[in-house]
Formats: C-alpha cells, structure tokens, sequence
C-alpha cells in the first residue's frame, strides 16, 4: 500500500521545529507525536536555527522600504506642489499686469 505525501502548512513546522530546538522531548518522541520522520524534524529544526534571524532582519527591511517609498511619494508631492506653486505666481502676475494695462 503506497501511502500518499503529506504536506505540512509553515506553521505546523515551525510548532514542530521550536519544540526540537526547546530541547524537551527528543526527536524520537517527537517524531511518534506528529508522526513526522526524525530526519524531517531535523531538517526542520537546522532550518529555523538558519533562518531565524533573517526573520527579524525582513521585518527591520519592509519597515525601511515602507519608509522609502512613503518618502519618495511625499517627495514627488512636494516637487507637484511647487510646480502649481509657480504656476500661479505666473498667473497671478499676469492678472496683476492685465489690471494695470486696463487703468484699473
């Protein structure tokens, strides 16, 4: 009997990985709790071991370009403003010298 691959969601590995790491049950016990093979849970726990501080580096880095992005969109706010800004210091000194042409 050919029994199917199961496939196990990053949580349920990551609950597995951590109590491998905590170190208080072995992989044995482990193993018969999940019914997940020992070397598979090996596998798992050298991943988080690995892997762990980059997960605090990703956050660290989306909040840093977060940030940029939300700076660049401001700045280009900024640069639009100012363009309307002169544009109408334009217009307004044009109508300024309409009125004075008319004898106002």
């Amino acid at each position: 009997m050919v029994r199917k691959r199961r496939q196990h969601t990053a949580a349920y590995k990551f609950r597995v990985a951590l109590e491998a790491v905590e170190g208080s049950k072995t992989i044995s016990q482990l193993s018969s709790e999940y019914e997940v093979h020992a070397n598979l849970i090996r596998a798992w726990k050298r991943q988080l071991l690995e892997d762990g501080p980059r997960v605090f580096a990703r956050n660290g880095e989306r909040k840093q370009r977060e940030q940029e992005a939300q700076e660049a969109e401001l700045y280009e706010q900024i640069g639009r403003l100012k363009m309307e800004l002169e544009w109408l210091k334009k217009k307004v000194a044009r109508f300024g010298e309409g009125e004075t042409a008319h004898g106002r």
